[in-house]
């Protein structure tokens, strides 16, 4: 008998965000674009598909986490919609530098590095991680020249196979 041809489900529909809000789930696409942008050739959050990972990865997550993020992109939106009226999703980029960087905050004096407040740090480096373990990440690296990781990356979930409990 024939075997059917199959594609992955991420290439026939868009993922469907299931543990965040809508809203909150814009939020954090537009912090994937705004934290870790796609640059030299290297796909950037939305490319590599970080924020629908997180969706999932947080929604199995501890309850604190869980509420870090929900209270993080929440407070974001409510600070966007105070000053200008409109969500965090919508606002251009110097909006958004106005709501990020007071939250900046240097490092002691013998580190150079800058943290962010502990929902956007925490965010920024999920985001980052994310992003650097995709398989588009792997396939960017590999097209260039680079060393690509070699099969450590994550792997997307097909909802089917969790339904049939297999």
């Amino acid at each position: 008998m024939p075997v059917p041809g199959t594609s992955p489900h991420e290439a026939v529909a868009a993922p469907v965000p299931r543990f965040f809000t809508a809203e909150q789930f814009a939020t954090l696409k537009k912090l994937g674009e705004v934290l870790v942008p796609a640059q030299g050739g290297a796909p950037g959050a939305i490319e590599a598909s970080a924020p629908e990972f997180l969706d999932f990865f947080i929604g199995t997550s501890s309850v604190g986490r869980q509420q870090l993020y929900r209270e993080g992109l929440d407070d974001l939106n409510t600070q966007a919609k105070t000053r200008y009226r409109q969500s965090f999703a919508a606002l251009d980029a110097g909006q958004i530098d106005s709501i990020l960087k007071p939250m900046f905050r240097p490092y002691p004096a013998r580190r150079s590095a800058t943290v962010f407040g502990p929902f956007v740090n925490e965010v920024r480096n999920d985001l980052q991680t994310a992003t650097t373990n995709s398989p588009e990440f792997a396939s960017a690296a590999e097209a260039s020249g680079r060393r690509a990781p070699s099969g450590l990356y994550w792997r997307r979930i097909d909802p089917t196979i969790l339904l049939r409990g297999s």
